[in-house]
């Protein structure tokens, strides 16, 4: 016969996590000898075991009395059953150890591989860390809200960065990010910016630079906010667009341009691989 601290240590349990199934009518309480302890024999370690190993799988206790009580027949069904629900836990833990690692190793926790590229190729380019933040936290939303649309979205964002111009818009937002808003690198980056998209629009249509994706537009709402939070300067330069015929930063459509002075600004050397600017004004590849 055992005590109850010798139960405890075969089964693997605490002395009180036996007390606590006493209370819960799991595991029947023995008559206590003589000297008032609890006895108990070879049969309360098997049946204290299967309790544990229940418990110890995430079945509630108010189940595990029910399983205790069931035939072998309903027994063996429940245990497949959790033994299931326990291969989909596992499946999904894999999935956030997954997660984690890439988490850890330096890369977004609620990004596909497809988008964390992209952002390193961005630093890669040189571009300014906060409008990178700025793309991740865009991306964040929309990989949560509408995971069918990445592969167009990356695909078409993979595009872009294909182009110097693009490129070139990206660096020299981030130069301008620091400075004032009436800049003039501002202003002169929003005329050159607005005369880029304009071509293109005029080119491939105004719906290449708008939703090739069908992002919903609330959905395109929060991501501009999201970047206007993550760097406030890119507000001004929206503004700046907007008076130049363009609203947006997800999604950009036209609208009519807000009459405005213009602000003189002072010629900049062209980045390698754009073209340079001729005495008519800025002007972007086609």
């Amino acid at each position: 016969m055992l005590t109850i601290g010798e139960l405890a240590a075969y089964a693997g349990v605490t002395v009180r996590t036996v007390r606590h199934y006493h209370a819960r009518g799991l595991l029947p309480e023995p008559e206590r000898d003589h000297s008032g302890y609890r006895r108990y024999d070879a049969g309360a370690v098997v049946e204290l075991i299967r309790i544990r190993t229940l418990a110890e799988a995430g079945v509630p206790l108010a189940r595990v009395r029910e399983l205790l009580q069931a035939d072998d027949e309903e027994f063996v069904s429940a245990v497949a059953d959790i033994d299931r629900r326990l291969e989909a836990e596992i499946q999904q833990r894999q999935r956030h150890r997954e997660r984690i690692a890439r988490l850890v190793s330096g890369e977004s926790l609620a990004l596909p591989p497809e988008v964390v590229a992209f952002l390193d190729r961005l630093r890669a380019l040189g571009v300014d860390e906060r409008i990178v933040q700025a793309e991740r936290d865009g991306w964040i939303p929309l990989a949560a809200r509408s995971p069918g649309l990445m592969a167009e979205w990356v695909a078409r964002k993979q595009e872009q960065i294909a182009d110097p111009e693009f490129v070139a818009f990206y660096l020299d937002l981030g130069e301008a990010l620091d400075r004032s808003d009436d800049d003039p690198q501002l202003v002169e980056l929003a005329d050159r910016v607005a005369a880029y998209v304009t071509n293109l629009a005029d080119e491939r249509g105004d719906e290449y630079l708008g939703d090739p994706a069908g992002i919903e537009p609330a959905l395109a709402e929060l991501m501009d906010r999201l970047v206007f939070d993550t760097v406030p300067a890119t507000r001004r330069f929206i503004e700046l667009l907007e008076q130049r015929g363009w609203a947006g930063w997800t999604t950009l459509r036209r609208v009519d341009p807000v009459v405005r002075h213009p602000v003189p600004t002072t010629p900049r050397p062209p980045r390698p691989g754009t073209r340079p600017s001729s005495s008519d004004g800025p002007t972007c590849p086609p």
